[in-house]
């Protein structure tokens, strides 16, 4: 077991005056393109200290992304003592895992039914090829609409209820498939099974990987995976006999009739299943211990799915099994149209293939599964690279296949590539699970599999379906099948290499809560209404913020000052919600908000006055104050006191009610707009740029407004450009540099900095 590791420092603060690594010296900073001297710059100087400036920030930015923060033994479930499956199911209990089961399989045998059934549902409904392979494959697409609500409804409600009502709606469409009188009745049953379907593919993984031990992840999902194939292994044999039993044009009808019942039996059962702690098994092989949790916050899905691209294992997992599902997903119902109408396979010689390639992904299940688990526990990188050799061989075996002479090695031949590229995709929980903040587990797999589904299922559906009416299946699946499946495995392979660094971030993130545990308990009357820690931001793939932290006190007036571009606005824009951070906590009074939508924070009273002009200029001062104040339109007495308020505070503009806004000076403007934000009586006043491009007489009287303020006991943080402003008005000032904190402290110390005083003066743009 090796020493653990410190994690290595992201950004730097210092109080000395002595710059972080990677600054620039005092020339470059001077931007005088190091001639010094106040020489005047020439354009090659100006070029230079450009190349060097963007050079330097690419440096860091690969820092930030590539460093890993921690020794091996200290990421969750690396390391340690290995469990048993059955250690690990007695850990969460085998009830969960059960159901589970039992609703996966009954997953598989309705898909493993569609696909034996094809032929027939096509020939009874009057189908073409291409229709019926897109009704069939095009149920990726319908999981697609249920993921984001099941995936939201995972992370905020207990998962039995979703998971029970989303199986009683799945018994429900399936029995009416065997209803269907047409195609377009076929389609709207396949549409609610999709819908429904979506919940194993969001909430249970959540639930799993929140009920069991790390160690036994990769066990689980292919046992849940396997169970579920040893129903489709027995399926298609069972539903080929149904149907053949039944006979007659409507012998399809009864397989999925018979389906119904045991799945609503099963659903209902479902209801009772315990809650497991969020995140408790990683905060156990973390810190030790499992933490409270806190009051649930409203999670927005933009500022989940922001934060959740900029995990880069996440990433290559999805294009990986996303060009994986244009094959995978299609395979199947193209070899069973072209068995049939090639090589004239029966119903039953279909059912037997289908049953041999689910007996063997049986046999290749036990193996792969423990294997993942013993190498996440020695190597994370190593498992996840190993999901991509899986798939690999695929890309090889499909040629091979689809050119064979007899129906027995056309069929034998499927087998191995199926089985290689389920086995990869039975893992994708446990990838997942592994590197998305315990939060967002539900909307991790929801975003997975508006991906894969859509893009990879859908997609392929539609390629597959016309490439098959334009030619045969066989060209479909060449054209289609080599490169997604070469695609597929090359892209897991690279994400591998991402995922150390992924799972410190989360050891980083559960270190942090816990740190703010302590701190609330030892001292829970000296919570900071505000709280941002550990920033990271960026726009697109250049990044502006590196491990931003500062916090601001009830009542207290907080200056964020630094030199142009150096991300003074943007903080702003990621404590208002208007972004997303790729790492760090914002937090409100103790409660982490970092997720939480704009609206929702504005609600929560976070409120932020833009820079520039934040007037309706069409609409009369009356008009943008009412519009500003819609929403307290239901409670007239609170609406009438604050307007009261806030045009005893503006009295200028309490004369001129009906004056167009438009008409109005920059700074009876500026002045409408803070007004038109303080209607909402904000716990948090964010103001950016508060005296740029204004008069002194009109600063003036706007310093007046923000002392009294003060007086009232509003928290403030202003961006502003000049230093003298900052120092009239702020009780503690945060300078930036370039991303990175320099300085935090009392206002005037800042003042008596002669090096970060003269780069607030230097510059008069926004950071």
């Amino acid at each position: 077991m090796s020493t653990p590791a410190a994690p290595a420092p992201r950004g730097t603060t210092t109080t000395d005056g002595s710059p972080p690594t990677g600054s620039t010296s005092p020339d470059a900073r001077r931007g005088d393109g190091g001639l010094g001297n106040g020489a005047a710059p020439s354009v090659a100087g100006l070029a230079a200290g450009l190349i060097d400036a963007e050079a330097e920030r690419q440096a860091r930015q690969s820092r930030s992304q590539q460093e890993v923060l921690f020794a091996d033994d200290l990421l969750p479930g690396v390391g340690g003592e290995p469990l048993s499956l059955r250690q690990g199911l007695a850990a969460g209990g085998s009830w969960t895992f059960l159901i589970l089961v039992l609703l996966a399989a009954l997953d598989d045998l309705e898909s493993a039914a569609l696909n034996v059934l094809a032929p027939d549902i096509r020939d009874s409904l009057g189908l073409s090829n291409g229709t019926i392979v897109f009704i069939s494959a095009a149920a990726g697409a319908f999981l697609v609409l249920g993921a984001l609500p099941m995936g939201w409804l995972a992370d905020h409600m207990r998962r039995s209820r979703v998971i029970g009502w989303a199986g009683v709606v799945f018994s429900a469409m399936v029995f009416a498939s065997g209803l269907a009188a047409n195609g377009f009745l076929f389609f709207l049953a396949r549409f609610g099974v999709g819908v429904a379907k979506s919940s194993n593919n969001s909430v249970h993984p959540s639930l799993l990987a929140d009920a069991y031990p790390i160690g036994v992840r990769g066990r689980l999902s292919a046992s849940v995976y396997g169970a579920a194939r040893a129903a489709g292994a027995v399926s298609p044999l069972l539903v080929a006999g149904i149907a053949t039993w039944v006979g007659g044009d409507d012998g399809w009808r009864w397989p999925f009739l018979v389906l119904g019942l045991p799945a609503l039996v099963v659903a209902i059962v479902a209801f009772r299943l315990p809650e497991p702690a969020r995140g408790q098994h990683e905060m156990r092989s973390v810190l030790g211990e499992v933490l409270e949790a806190e009051k649930p916050m409203p999670i927005s899905v933009e500022a989940a799915f922001a934060r959740l691209m900029r995990i880069r294992t996440l990433k290559a997992a999805i294009v990986g099994f996303s060009a994986l599902g244009f094959s995978l997903f299609t395979t199947g119902v193209l070899a069973s149209l072209w068995s049939e109408d090639h090589y004239g396979m029966s119903t039953f010689r279909r059912g037997l293939m289908g049953s041999l390639g689910g007996a063997a992904l049986l046999v290749a299940l036990p193996i792969v599964g423990p294997r993942y688990d013993r190498l996440y526990r020695r190597d994370p990188a190593r498992a996840v690279a190993l999901l991509g050799y899986c798939i690999l061989p695929g890309a090889v075996l499909l040629p091979i296949q689809w050119f064979m002479p007899g129906w027995i090695g056309f069929g034998l031949l499927g087998i191995p590539g199926v089985v290689f590229a389920s086995v990869a995709f039975a893992m994708v929980g446990p990838v997942v699970q592994s590197v998305v903040p315990y939060r967002l587990r539900g909307l991790g797999m929801a975003l997975a599999s508006v991906y894969m589904f859509f893009i990879g299922a859908t997609g392929g559906a539609v390629l597959s379906g016309l490439l098959s009416d334009a030619y045969d299946p066989r060209v479909a699946v060449l054209v289609i099948g080599i490169p997604s499946t070469l695609v597929g495995g090359l892209m897991l392979i690279r994400g591998a290499s991402f995922v150390k660094s992924d799972l410190s971030l989360v050891v980083a993130d559960l270190r942090e809560e816990l740190a703010e545990r302590d701190r609330q308990r030892t001292d829970p009357e000296n919570v900071p209404v505000l709280q941002v820690n550990n920033i990271d931001f960026s726009y697109g793939n250049v990044q502006v913020l590196f491990d931003v932290a500062f916090e601001v006190r009830r009542g207290e007036t907080l200056a964020l000052l630094g030199t142009n571009g150096a991300g003074k606005s943007t903080i702003l824009k990621v404590v208002c919600g208007l972004g997303t951070p790729s790492r760090g906590v914002v937090r409100l009074n103790g409660q982490t908000i970092t997720y939480v939508s704009p609206e929702q924070r504005g609600k929560y009273g976070v409120h932020l006055l833009p820079g520039g002009k934040g007037v309706f200029p069409t609409m009369s001062v009356r008009g943008n104050l009412e519009m500003a104040g819609f929403r307290m339109r239901r409670d007239r007495a609170g609406r009438d006191q604050r307007f009261a308020y806030v045009l005893d505070l503006f009295p200028d503009l309490a004369d001129r009610q009906s004056q167009l806004a438009g008409s109005l000076s920059g700074g009876q403007q500026q002045m409408l707009a803070l007004a038109m934000v303080l209607l909402h009586d904000p716990e948090v006043l964010l103001i950016d740029e508060l005296s740029l491009g204004l008069a002194p007489t009109v600063v003036a009287d706007l310093l007046t407004i923000l002392e009294r303020l003060k007086a009232d006991g509003l928290t403030i943080v202003v961006v502003e450009q000049s230093l003298n402003i900052a120092l009239a008005i702020a009780d503690r000032a945060v300078f930036l540099e370039k991303g990175q904190v320099r300085f935090t402290g009392p206002a005037r110390e800042l003042a008596e900095r002669d090096d970060l005083a003269r780069a607030v003066f230097l510059g008069r743009e926004g950071g």
